[in-house]
């Protein structure tokens, strides 16, 4: 599978997701950051326990998959509970950006196992590389903001009157 057919496949997958369990933007922006972090910090660690234990198919491909995955794990479980849009506009809006942001910081991490054969693939991740620090600038500020914004759910107790 070509770059460009492999970060479809997966935009694809990360709109669907985000799309359909109609979370906020903001805490999803922010775990997708926390990921990128800590893929930084613990994949060395991790692709080497998983060379010790002997699943290694290329030691490129495990390192890929371990920080792909050490990326989207926060964000995974941000899917699984946390706030959500109402209108299908704004559910729209946050799991495109979503998945813009995801790519983003995925872009180096795919680029490590993914072949660059043909010239559309090469266009393709290079433009993603060539833009990556200002999507992710813009995600995470947008991602501060949805958050900033949100609104902490109202629970209404009964009023008591203090007489």
């Amino acid at each position: 599978m070509n770059v460009v057919a492999t970060f479809a496949v997966i935009g694809l997958a990360l709109f669907l997701w985000a799309y359909v369990t109609r979370r906020r933007f903001g805490l999803l922006g922010l775990a997708l950051a926390a990921g990128s972090m800590l893929s930084t910090i613990w994949a060395p660690a991790i692709t080497k326990a998983i060379s010790v234990h002997g699943f290694v198919v290329m030691n490129s491909l495990t390192n890929s998959f371990v920080l792909s995955a050490i990326v989207l794990a926060p964000a995974i479980l941000i899917l699984l509970h946390g706030a959500k849009y109402h209108s299908s506009l704004a559910r729209f809006v946050g799991a495109l950006l979503f998945t813009l942001l995801a790519l983003a910081l995925l872009v180096e991490p795919l680029g490590y196992a993914l072949p660059l054969t043909n010239q559309t693939g090469v266009q393709a991740y290079n433009w993603l590389t060539a833009n990556k620090q200002m999507i992710i600038s813009v995600g995470l500020v947008v991602a501060v903001l949805d958050v900033f914004l949100t609104k902490p759910p109202q629970h209404h107790t009964g009023r008591r009157d203090k007489r």
